[in-house]
């Protein structure tokens, strides 16, 4: 029997007003004494005296999906978590919009930092989304990640 895979994936930024919804609906579950939230912001690096303007995300879907949903489950397993949400922009971002939205919620704070920590640490390490910086002039280079 095949998994059940949520889409992570939103096309273009992730806005300020989805992040603000997903927090907001989770005032009535009154189990939950801590969120943690991580957001991954496109920077304006400077690359070879050329300044980044956009990332470009393209990503293997089906495949990222199932590597996020192994993530999730070892994320569950290994801290007592009450729910997470994790989003990854797909196509154009801009410099200085959100492009990772990642928002775990448990009992206890110190179970929120660590799963948090481990949660953005795997999907940076193992999930197949590949950036192309794009630069003013429309010329890019391909992401690495550090």
């Amino acid at each position: 029997m095949k998994k059940k895979v949520k889409n992570i994936f939103i096309e273009g930024p992730i806005l300020p007003e989805f992040i603000a919804n997903s927090i907001a609906k989770h005032q009535s579950k009154l189990d939950i004494g801590a969120h943690d939230i991580f957001l991954g912001q496109v920077r304006a690096d400077e690359i070879e005296g050329k300044r980044v303007q956009a990332i470009d995300y393209s990503a293997y879907n089906d495949m990222a999906n199932e590597v996020v949903h192994d993530i999730r489950e070892a994320a569950f397993e290994k801290f007592d978590l009450s729910c997470m949400h994790i989003y990854h922009s797909i196509g154009r971002v801009e410099s200085g919009q959100i492009c990772l939205f990642v928002f775990v919620s448990s009992a206890h704070r110190k179970m929120a930092f660590d799963a948090l920590r481990f949660i953005v640490e795997e999907i940076k390490s193992k999930v197949p989304v590949f950036g192309k910086e794009v630069f003013e002039d429309e010329s890019y280079t391909w992401k690495v990640n550090k």
